[in-house]
């Protein structure tokens, strides 16, 4: 017997999809968004939908099983990181009040991540409250070339390094789930 996931799927109509097409909520059968800032949006709309949907479904043992040693990443480290990283992103946007770390010392988010219900549920309140928070910081900046915080960085590259930062971690959380279950990504 292997320790090693057969791959399956939910989906009948591609097999090789995570959902059949008219369940995924990432899909949009109207045209792009106009403009640059909605674009932006959808894209990063769109990634915090595909790390939730890795998680959907998985106890509190599997959200933080690790990968393979001695890397300490996990699906629930990946939550806890990016709600560290809106944190940040958002003290970089307002510099003059910056919010303190939410799980500790460097890697704390990742080391942290334990097979614990209550925890699982915190590190998803703690990942929502920090992405209003941070798009609300943003929505003061309609302007995508303004220069904000003490680096004067533009608002633009905040946008494109959040969604950056999504779709590298969704790439992480495709691996991941698959090595939990066998679910693989679309």
């Amino acid at each position: 017997m292997s320790d090693i996931p057969e791959r399956w799927t939910q989906a009948s109509v591609y097999p090789d999809m995570w959902v059949n097409p008219d369940d995924d909520p990432r899909n949009t059968d109207g045209v792009s968004p106009d403009g640059e800032l909605a674009t932006l949006r959808d894209f990063l709309t769109n990634y915090r939908l595909t790390l939730q949907m890795k998680c959907e479904g998985l106890n509190p043992e599997q959200m933080a099983r690790r990968s393979v040693p001695p890397s300490t990443m996990s699906l629930l480290g990946l939550v806890r990181h990016l709600a560290e990283v809106e944190r940040d992103w958002r003290n970089w946007i307002q510099p003059e009040d910056p919010a303190p770390k939410l799980y500790g010392a460097r890697d704390s988010d990742f080391e942290g991540a334990v097979a614990d219900q209550a925890l699982v549920d915190g590190a998803f309140a703690d990942l929502a409250r920090e992405q209003a928070a941070t798009d609300a910081a943003l929505a003061e900046y309609p302007d995508l070339g303004a220069r904000v915080g003490r680096d004067g960085d533009a608002v633009r590259a905040l946008w494109v390094h959040r969604v950056e930062e999504y779709a590298r971690h969704c790439g992480h959380a495709d691996l991941l789930r698959e090595r939990i279950d066998g679910r693989v990504g679309q």
